[in-house]
């Protein structure tokens, strides 16, 4: 997919500063391109995440301790690859030397300072299974902000605003997924990361009362589509297009109004709803479903209905343990199992999954015998 902002000029990696020191949220999109034709696997974006993550470990082991298991909210999101695909067998194909685009954004202080560090020692190349890709040039996707900043925009904003989720978004309700932009679930997804990372909190409860009575859906374009994501599990999302106004009483209390606002324009940094680490929820300002969303793999359509089938019968087969700790091992062996099954190797699955081999191994043994077990008379 091609992305409708104008193209901001490519950064001076040699420079001695990206931004300012008081920065607390980027966004920076990549230029790659791939040496030759090449097919993207079905869960790519989960070695787009652990590329990342170790080009940090190896920088700043704190750092990656706080992007990584440091923080209850993550304090980064990254996207999935955007640009011209052309579809073989049942996968994308990246074709040789044309720009694809990829962002990283961080939205914390030690996040973006992090950033400008690793900009400096960048490497030339994204080592992404089976589809290296050479970086050609970085610029900044959305302007280098502060939290007070955005709150200052939203006290000059008024009027309707309109959101574009340009990757499958989805939140989770009552242990399942809701692939709807309802607006409760939007503000809350943002309202998350304010109160954890900006410096005025705002009180959840008595926020989201005002979001549920006073924001209203306007006009929307979607489309819902299932995905394999993140590190184990599949998601039930949705791309498009919502804009959102507010009632006419929506001006009492003001800084509800402002925080509103201010909101919205996070989005384009942190992502809406969950896995937004893993190229789900990349969110724009503005109504850009006029563009094709990025393609869906059939393979990865077909790894997530698998995976569902097999959470499906595993949960199922654990009925009597019940809980959420039934629900994660249904979904770790479905996960496992479905991939196995696709031909990925039970270490690389292990890494990805951040599971010992060895607890992968047993895992796979379990769920290929519980899968026998229920065809079996």
């Amino acid at each position: 997919m091609a992305r409708s902002r104008k193209a901001a000029p490519a950064l001076d990696l040699s420079a001695r500063s990206f931004w300012p020191k008081s920065t607390e949220l980027v966004s920076l999109e990549f230029t790659v391109t791939p040496p030759t034709d090449c097919n993207l696997y079905p869960q790519y974006t989960t070695g787009l995440h652990a590329w990342f993550l170790d080009q940090i470990r190896q920088l700043d082991a704190d750092l990656s301790a706080y992007l990584h298991d440091g923080e209850s909210e993550k304090p980064f999101s990254l996207s999935g690859l955007s640009g011209q695909f052309v579809s073989h067998s049942q996968s994308l194909q990246l074709l040789a030397s044309q720009p694809y685009q990829w962002r990283v954004s961080g939205f914390s202080q030690p996040t973006v300072a992090g950033l400008a560090h690793w900009l400096r020692q960048l490497p030339d190349e994204i080592g992404l299974k089976n589809a290296p890709l050479q970086i050609d040039s970085v610029q900044l996707a959305a302007p280098p902000m502060t939290y007070a900043k955005l709150l200052r925009q939203g006290k000059q904003t008024s009027g309707s605003v309109s959101l574009s989720f340009t990757s499958p978004t989805s939140f989770r309700r009552k242990g399942h997924h809701l692939p709807l932009p309802w607006p409760t679930n939007v503000f809350h997804s943002y309202l998350r990361r304010w109160n954890h990372f900006a410096s005025k909190p705002a009180d959840p409860d008595a926020f989201l009362d005002w979001v549920d009575d006073y924001v209203i859906i306007q006009r929307h374009q979607m489309e819902s589509v299932k995905v394999a994501a993140g590190k184990r599990g599949s998601v039930t999302g949705f791309t498009g297009a919502v804009t959102y106004g507010l009632d006419r009483r929506a001006a009492d209390p003001p800084e509800f109004q402002t925080l509103f606002y201010a909101l919205t324009q996070l989005a384009p940094y942190c992502g809406t709803g969950h896995k937004t680490t893993f190229g789900l929820g990349e969110t724009q300002l503005g109504w850009q479903s006029d563009q094709a969303a990025p393609e869906v793999p059939s393979m990865q359509q077909v790894l997530a209905e698998r995976i569902d089938e097999l959470t499906a019968l595993f949960t199922a087969q654990r009925q009597r343990q019940g809980g959420r700790r039934a629900q994660d091992t249904a979904e770790k062996w479905a996960t496992i199992l479905a991939r196995r099954e696709q031909g990925d190797s039970l270490q690389e699955i292990a890494e990805q999954m951040q599971l010992p081999y060895e607890t992968a191994k047993t895992y796979s043994k379990l769920a290929r015998r519980a899968a026998q077990e229920s065809h079996s008379p």
